[in-house]
């Protein structure tokens, strides 16, 4: 499903779970045809994101809203600065409030700690990957919050990827059995998908590098300086990310190794939402 396509649903099901059966706070008390005005009040510093996701979700509710964005996803955002104003009838803007706001704050938040994670790499060669640790049925979201951070996006499901993980390989019998039946599998059903494999030690290492047949080879809790060995073994013929055991503290060395990739769950699942507000303003 493409990113627009699910968004959409993703809006439709949301909005479904907050309205029910009728908003009934506004129906009971504002006018059916009253017009408004809102603007979105930035009440933290940090990296802004949902921008397009907020005018999304007007639109879905009212095609013909005016929405004036005064930011933009990825800009850096001040206590007391505007990011839009929206015209638009005034049930609309009640009834997509909450879903705005939501998206907004947690996406911010994302795309903030990601950028600081981002910026300690700034001087390596070594990317930033999201993983699949994601708050079920707002993935698509978080993952956007990711990129609009500054980080590079993983697989996004288990669909588009083969990733052979350690209970894959401990279930299958080793890793080279894994190796050697994934990549049958794929070329079996044309998925035409890449292949990675999960290693813990040099000694799984050295077994991919006899099998081959993968694109790239996870270094899962390896200390820098045993990633700095596995490199040396795998000398660039394979994509490499390390993964495990990976903060804000220590990234530095990490990358230092020359990896590849480094994956954090912490981008998403440690970010704090940011504060945000949708105020009425006067039509003049």
């Amino acid at each position: 499903m493409k990113y627009e396509e699910a968004l959409q649903q993703l809006i439709k099901n949301a909005l479904a779970e907050d309205i029910g059966s009728g908003d009934y706070s506004t129906l009971s008390s504002i006018n059916e045809n009253t017009q408004g005005k809102a603007v979105l009040k930035i009440k933290q510093d940090g990296v802004l994101a949902g921008m397009h996701v907020a005018e999304t979700i007007f639109n879905h509710m009212q095609p013909n809203v005016v929405f004036t964005a005064l930011k933009k996803d990825g800009d850096v955002m001040k206590y007391g600065e505007v990011a839009f104003e929206i015209l638009a009838n005034v049930h609309t803007i009640l009834k997509c409030e909450r879903l705005v706001l939501n998206s907004m704050q947690r996406m911010s938040g994302i795309a903030t700690l990601t950028n600081k994670y981002v910026q300690k790499l700034a001087d390596y060669h070594t990317k930033l990957l999201d993983t699949r640790k994601t708050t079920p049925n707002f993935r698509l979201l978080e993952k956007e919050a990711v990129k609009i951070g500054g980080g590079v996006n993983h697989r996004f499901g288990l669909y588009d990827m083969i990733m052979l993980k350690d209970n894959h390989i401990d279930y299958c019998g080793g890793i080279q059995e894994a190796i050697e039946k994934a990549y049958e599998y794929v070329h079996k059903n044309n998925l035409g998908l890449k292949i990675e494999v999960e290693t813990r030690n040099i000694e799984d290492v050295k077994k991919v590098m006899q099998v081959g047949k993968i694109d790239r080879i996870m270094l899962d809790n390896f200390a820098p300086e045993s990633i700095f060995e596995a490199l040396k073994i795998i000398d660039g013929q394979y994509e490499t990310e390390a993964s495990g055991g990976i903060n804000y503290d220590n990234i530095q060395s990490y990358a230092a190794t020359g990896v590849d990739y480094i994956s954090s769950g912490a981008i998403i699942h440690q970010a704090v939402s940011l504060d945000l507000s949708l105020k009425a303003a006067i039509i003049l």
